[in-house]
């Protein structure tokens, strides 16, 4: 029973290793980017266009695996680090090699991706093995060449930001300047440079003297697009706070607040906990924000702080089912949330495996199931519905049936093209237009 006992943990524990906690491409779109919760890193590459079929589009297949974080153990606090990828964030490609950035709850790390097809023979001083030659032995002097072999894919870690965060590390986000990124924590906002990993300079903190007196934390925090000096982050009294680190080295006083009144009328005892927002990004353009909370999503208009300029319900028929979210901890659940290449569609997760998307032009939703019953490659996506009372319709289910253990909160799309990337669980699936 003990050894049956051990068996199971492991592979338990082997299955949640494989859950999907971060997606993300890079700025051409042609790497695809995951990290799941036993620290790994896989690359995924968009396969080139075939020849004999020029109108069919190109396939993502595994580029590069990498162990990225691994377990680690604070003595000084006797807390477990977890090895688990929280976020991923490319660098822009400057040469062949490929950079990004990964982090678990501690350290940031700094990879990078490069690709071998060859490799230098004809040493003197050691064998081809690489042992070292004995120097009585060499009686001739050899020119070395390169050869060529075998495409391999290596993955190196060139900097390690480590020691800097107290609180768990909840998102990254690269400068538009590329020397420098911000990582987050519950409490502390740090600016890092790209080269320099034992110094950071600490931009926000909202530690209060007295812990006691802590009302909120901060859940997410983005670069500007465009201006290197601009950021915003969000946090858990759904609030949004944007900042000018040319006002002041240390940003805790903000430069525009964004956060809607509440209406007296929804005032129930869960309203804290679902008006905390679990994402936050700026458009493409970097005029507006997009914002997620747990039931649904804004847009804001930089220029306009009293009031969102969209709101899109991602799932209100849950409002109903709030308690019973809250006593098997869904509520909590912290939903990302992405814009199209246009800034013209938003796209969020919900339960059951279902995704929402959001035409912001005309106004139009749609639900989708991303599962392996009804996403056998090139088949068409129907579009689902939830039923929330009443008469169920044949292609309806009902809000009773919804699966909460099957939940998309990780997202990706194309930078350019209608290509998306759907973590469910710990299985990935890539959707994309319908090619005629």
């Amino acid at each position: 029973v003990y050894v049956l006992g051990r068996i199971r943990d492991a592979l338990l524990c082997s299955v949640a290793a494989d859950i999907i906690s971060t997606v993300e491409f890079n700025s051409t779109g042609e790497l695809l980017a995951t990290g799941d919760k036993g620290g790994r890193v896989v690359v995924f590459q968009r396969e080139q266009e075939s020849k004999n079929q020029p109108h069919r589009r190109g396939e993502y297949n595994v580029y590069s695996t990498f162990q990225s974080h691994e377990p680690e153990f604070d003595y000084l606090k006797s807390l477990e680090i977890e090895e688990k990828i929280n976020k991923i964030r490319w660098l822009p490609q400057q040469n062949a090699a490929y950079f990004l950035l990964s982090t678990n709850d501690k350290t940031v790390k700094l990879w990078k991706i490069s690709e071998r097809d060859k490799r230098p023979e004809g040493y003197n001083l050691k064998d081809e093995d690489g042992r070292i030659r004995d120097p009585a032995t060499i009686t001739t002097l050899r020119v070395p060449v390169v050869r060529p072999m075998d495409l391999m894919v290596e993955a190196t870690p060139r900097r390690v930001f480590s020691n800097a965060h107290t609180y768990h590390i909840n998102s990254i986000s690269v400068n538009s300047d590329y020397e420098t990124f911000m990582s987050t924590d519950d409490l502390r906002i740090n600016l890092w440079n790209l080269e320099i990993t034992n110094r950071s300079f600490n931009i926000v903190d909202i530690k209060p003297a007295n812990m006691e007196e802590l009302t909120e934390v901060i859940t997410a925090a983005e670069f500007h697009p465009h201006q290197c000096n601009t950021f915003v982050y969000s946090s858990s009294k759904g609030s949004i706070r944007l900042c000018d680190m040319r006002a002041s080295a240390l940003c805790d006083n903000h430069s525009k607040f964004f956060e809607e009144p509440e209406d007296p009328s929804n005032r129930s005892f869960f309203s804290e906990i679902i008006s905390s927002i679990s994402d936050v990004k700026f458009s493409h353009s970097g005029r507006y924000l997009m914002t997620r909370d747990y039931l649904t999503v804004k847009v804001w208009d930089l220029n306009m702080e009293s009031q969102p300029l969209e709101t899109y319900q991602v799932h209100d028929y849950l409002r109903s089912k709030l308690c019973s979210l809250y006593e098997n901890d869904c509520i909590f659940d912290k939903f990302e949330c992405v814009w199209n290449g246009s800034d013209s569609v938003i796209m969020t997760g919900s339960y059951n495996n279902f995704f929402r998307m959001f035409d912001r032009n005309t106004k139009r939703d749609v639900t989708l199931e991303a599962s392996r019953e009804n996403s056998k490659p090139r088949a068409i996506l129907k579009p689902r519905k939830v039923c929330v009372g009443g008469k169920r319709r044949k292609d309806e289910i009902s809000v009773d049936s919804l699966d909460f253990s099957k939940k998309i909160l990780h997202t990706a799309w194309h930078p350019y093209e209608n290509i998306i990337a759907v973590a469910a669980t710990n299985n990935l699936y890539i959707f994309q237009d319908k090619v005629n």
